[in-house]
């Protein structure tokens, strides 16, 4: 008898709060509209953008989510969330990238239910970078546009049973 493998699904009332999180934060903080596109499962390990947040999850939803940048678009909407223009190798560069993610994450968690928890965000700058994910979720992108360029919402996260 042999065992029939099934592709791990993720349930789109997970999604939805990354959609509209996206929305709040580019518009209240950023002043930039951002249109999420069709959402899709990333199928290969393949990398979106050359700058990324990541911002992990755990308690009883595990996982992580990735907000990856073109790099001119990253330059941008830096420039308008933070004030003033910062060279991409710069500390306050990568801290701004980590503090969009982390407005996503956070705005996104508290309508996910349950007792989640995210941790501090780390940033990777670099073309072609490839992460890593839990092999037993599947990661969902979500591609947004605005006038200034695109980036991508990679959310890979679960729900987990409480612990008793």
């Amino acid at each position: 008898m042999s065992a029939i493998q099934t592709a791990p699904t993720t349930n789109a009332k997970m999604i939805i709060p990354f959609v509209n999180a996206v929305q709040a934060v580019f518009s209240t903080m950023v002043g930039v509209k951002a249109t999420p596109g069709r959402p899709y499962i990333k199928s290969a390990a393949t990398p979106n953008h050359d700058v990324s947040a990541i911002v992990g999850f755990s308690g009883e939803v595990t996982g992580s989510v990735v907000v990856s940048f073109a790099e001119a678009a990253a330059i941008k909407l830096v420039a308008s969330f933070a004030g003033s223009e910062m060279a991409v190798g710069s500390p306050d560069f990568a801290d701004a990238i980590g503090e969009l993610g982390n407005m996503i994450a956070g705005n996104a968690k508290k309508d996910l239910g349950g007792n989640a928890s995210i941790g501090v965000p780390t940033v990777i700058i670099g073309r072609s970078h490839v992460l890593a994910r839990l092999s037993d979720v599947p990661c969902v992108v979500i591609p947004c546009t605005t006038p200034v360029g695109d980036f991508a919402v990679e959310v890979s996260i679960k729900q987990v049973a409480p612990k008793s």
